[in-house]
């Protein structure tokens, strides 16, 4: 990715934010409470949004990005804002010679993000999508007793949140947010984490809305096919239309099924059914920010590459290409 080797040799590497709102806010906070970072500005969307966030954390507010990613006092460009601006904001970071932190997707758009990756490994810079689902609690369950059910050969993970009215913000946006499994990537990085690489994807979506740049509904469904032969059914669903909210992740093995609904874990064989122990979701951006500085600093591997969100990206891409024509796309 960059030369690790070449580890940081300065006392705190300085951080500018792109972003105010939730996850800015948590990567703020563990910036803040690591002595080996130093978080120098911020960009926002609004001026009351920023001047709230820069007094609450002391820092300077910046009125464009473009200054951000400028400033030769910034070693490390975080990125926490719309989905749509991802890809330029990376692109501007990595050419001014910064690291990049970004939360996925990596770019709305597969050629864009497949030239970041090249230039960060030009510029020899770090470059790191963030994938918070893969160190969560659930996450880490499904790993340690997904060898109990033996071959697997069906999952289904299902992601509804009923909203009503429906918010009129920007993950409700056609442009800022994008294609509904582009947009909430971790959807299919979770399967492809577990389950390798995708042969074949089928895709269908609709919203309802009542104006051209907004939705008050969308529902999207997608079925995978993994080399593996493995069948994977992906359900997302958000807004006023929906009914009944549900996070559920089902694996159905030759010896038995593991079954997620919410924060709750099961195995289960012919009459039996084990508790499974679900850890908690809290704390997850302070841990990928130490994992982040721990790479930084002293060359220690990451959790996730760039190119593993990538292929992601890619099925996501197939799944909207698929919704688009009616037609199953070949990996």
């Amino acid at each position: 990715m960059y030369d690790s080797g070449a580890a940081l040799k300065k006392a705190k590497v300085r951080v500018g934010l792109v972003g105010t709102g939730y996850a800015a806010k948590f990567r703020a906070e563990a910036l803040l409470h690591d002595e080996r970072s130093q978080l120098i500005a911020v960009v926002g969307h609004t001026a009351e949004k920023t001047e709230a966030f820069v007094r609450e954390y002391q820092i300077k507010a910046l009125s464009s990005w473009q200054e951000l990613v400028e400033r030769e006092d910034v070693d490390l460009v975080v990125i926490c804002t719309v989905n749509r601006d991802h890809g330029a904001i990376a692109r501007a970071a990595l050419t001014n010679g910064k690291h990049v932190i970004i939360e996925y997707p990596l770019s709305l758009d597969v050629v864009e993000a497949d030239e970041l990756i090249a230039l960060a490994k030009a510029q020899k810079k770090l470059l790191h999508v963030e994938h918070l689902e893969l160190l969560g609690g659930l996450h880490q369950a499904l790993k340690q007793n997904l060898a109990k059910v033996g071959e697997v050969f069906y999952a289904r993970y299902s992601t509804i949140n009923p909203q009503n009215p429906a918010p009129r913000k920007w993950t409700y946006n056609h442009e800022l947010f994008g294609f509904p499994l582009i947009g909430a990537l971790s959807r299919l990085h979770r399967l492809i984490d577990l389950f390798g690489t995708v042969f074949t994807v089928n895709c269908h979506q609709r919203y309802w809305e009542i104006e051209p740049e907004y939705y008050q509904t969308c529902f999207c469904t997608s079925e995978l096919c993994f080399n593996s032969g493995l069948l994977a059914q992906v359900v997302y669903g958000k807004g006023e239309s929906i009914w009944q909210s549900e996070r559920k992740f089902e694996v159905h093995g030759e010896k038995g099924g593991l079954v997620f609904d919410g924060d709750t874990g099961i195995f289960i064989q012919p009459g039996e059914r084990t508790p499974i122990e679900v850890g908690p979701r809290r704390g997850l951006f302070a841990k990928d920010t130490a994992m982040v500085l721990d790479h930084l600093f002293d060359g220690t591997p990451l959790y996730v590459t760039p190119e593993q969100s990538l292929y992601t990206l890619k099925v996501a891409d197939a799944a909207q290409r698929a919704a688009q024509t009616g037609f199953t796309m070949f990996m």
